[in-house]
């Protein structure tokens, strides 16, 4: 990361003029291995923090000016902004992120003395569905924490990257991305209770075998707004549901609980979202259970059953992500394979084994390409920690 550090702080001098070195920073993207649409729902996950993500170089001003410049968007761009100009705006583009990210703060009483010049930097392939939006948010709060001084936990710099995400940016997210973010450990998964933000590290032991991510190269439009209505109608069933047993989140239900109360829920769709988020929960701790016995063919074939569900009960996949998971679950080298993110495009993950990552990329490249079109991505990639300042 040395070699990125020097070029990007060369780069923000261009950019910004001269002055102060720069302080920099980084924080990583996340793939989830299973648990997905659990963390708004009170259940768990098990993501993991990736080796790339998004770096970010700050240096403080005398005046109440804020300006940031990405080199993924814009052409470099500088987006101006201030400290009294708070506000959601579709001409700033992405640097609404931080901008939401600065509004949390002010809210929690964190008060910025001075703006800040901001230049970010990230590798995490876009539209990919691996969290550059949480990596970005928990980024800017990690620099916000260090340049100005708060005493902020990471714990409570994803809850405000979550907060900024869903109320300045629109985004009805769960918990999960900026978590994973923050919170990352090298080669361990985070085995997070949403409902109470307890969590453990479990430590991810593929003997013989990779993790795959394949990029579907496809992000469907509806992805923001139907996101949102299937939070809506995850909290649907559950309201149905406390008419007849005592819980606060789907996640509390048990498979059997579950079909006892079922015929609470009124509406068949709100029905379906809710199995998902129930059975889904359960997925994730007995796919906890068998990574830690090195059970590793149990723990794919619930990849496998988690990515049926987002298909079937939930509505969160799409042919293109369908199609790939269908060529993984052919491939003699892949233990399970499944969409992972907010879904509608984005994704898929894999667990492969490592002799036969080769002809894994193979069996799906050219069938994918050939059906739809796309030329596929695929990275093979490691287990990083979480945010932290670059020396």
């Amino acid at each position: 990361m040395s070699d990125i550090k020097t070029r990007l702080q060369k780069k923000f001098m261009e950019l910004f003029g001269p002055g102060a070195m720069p302080k920099a920073y980084f924080a990583p993207g996340r793939v989830n291995l299973i648990g997905e649409h659990t963390d708004y729902n009170g259940g768990h996950v098990f993501p993991c923090a990736l080796t790339i993500g998004t770096y970010g170089l700050i240096r403080p001003r005398t005046d109440r000016v804020l300006r940031f410049c990405s080199l993924n968007f814009q052409k470099g761009a500088i987006v101006e902004s201030s400290l009294d100009d708070l506000i959601p705006d579709a001409k700033a583009g992405w640097a609404n992120y931080p901008k939401g990210v600065i509004w949390t703060f002010r809210r929690r009483g964190y008060q910025l003395a001075h703006g800040a010049d901001i230049l970010i930097y990230g590798d995490i392939p876009a539209g990919s569905g691996l969290s550059s939006s949480a990596s970005l948010e928990v980024l800017t709060g990690l620099m916000l924490r260090e340049t100005y001084g708060f005493d902020i936990s990471m714990t409570d710099l994803a809850l405000i990257g979550q907060y900024s995400e869903n109320h300045f940016n629109g985004m009805n997210c769960g918990i999960m991305d900026q978590f994973a973010s923050a919170m990352g450990r090298k080669d361990c998964a985070i085995f997070l209770d949403t409902s109470d933000l307890s969590y453990e590290y479990a430590p991810v032991k593929l003997p013989d075998a990779k993790i795959v991510i394949t990029n579907s190269k496809v992000k469907h439009n509806l992805v923001s707004s139907a996101y949102n209505d299937r939070r809506r109608e995850s909290e649907t069933a559950l309201r149905d549901l406390q008419t007849v047993v005592d819980i606060r989140t789907l996640g509390d239900l048990t498979e059997a609980q579950f079909e006892q109360y079922k015929y609470a829920i009124k509406d068949s769709v709100c029905r379906r979202r809710a199995r998902h988020a129930v059975y889904e929960n359960q997925r994730t701790i007995h796919a906890v259970e068998a990574l830690k016995k090195n059970d590793i063919v149990t723990f794919g074939k619930l990849i496998n059953a988690s990515h049926i569900s987002l298909r079937n009960d939930y509505e969160t996949s799409c042919p293109e992500n369908d199609l790939l998971a269908e060529l993984a679950w052919k491939t003699p080298a892949c233990l399970g394979s499944r969409i992972t993110g907010g879904g509608f495009g984005g994704c898929n993950v894999s667990i492969v084994k490592t002799n036969g990552i080769e002809s894994f990329i193979e069996a799906l490249d050219r069938p994918y390409a050939e059906k739809t079109g796309i030329s596929a991505e695929f990275y093979v990639v490691d287990i990083g920690d979480g945010a932290h300042a670059l020396d």
